[in-house]
């Protein structure tokens, strides 16, 4: 195994949740700049995320329990205007129940082929309590 979970998470499956939740936002009417506000990021990488340059790799919306959490985390930063940490927080958590779910293991298995979904349960094992 050449990339582990952490780096799968890191790498793909959290930047892909924040591009979907830039991607709500901005179905919501909301500007780049407002995004960025509301996110702690630049309006830079809110762009780039628009534009598919980044966090691209993983659709989030193929998996509607995991698309309902960042709509649900969307309404709660724009109703609530969370902070930084607690967004940071809870694209962490939602990476991690994507990894108990399974959901990694197919991406995971294409960024390195030396793993094999049908034979590891890692992140199963490790993550599917959260």
């Amino acid at each position: 195994m050449k990339t582990n979970a952490f780096e799968v998470a890191s790498r793909y499956i959290y930047p892909s949740l924040r591009r979907r939740l830039v991607e709500i936002l901005r179905e919501r009417g909301l500007k780049q700049t407002e995004i960025a506000g509301l996110l702690y990021i630049t309006q830079s990488a809110v762009s780039r995320y628009l534009k598919m340059d980044r966090g691209a790799l993983i659709d989030v919306s193929a998996f509607p329990d995991v698309d309902a959490e960042i709509k649900a985390l969307a309404d709660r930063i724009f109703r609530d205007k969370l902070g930084e940490y607690e967004i940071h927080s809870e694209l962490i958590r939602i990476s991690v129940r994507m990894l108990g779910r399974g959901y990694a293991c197919s991406f995971h298995s294409r960024v390195d082929p030396e793993i094999n979904p049908a034979k590891c349960r890692v992140c199963i094992e490790l993550f599917s309590g959260f």
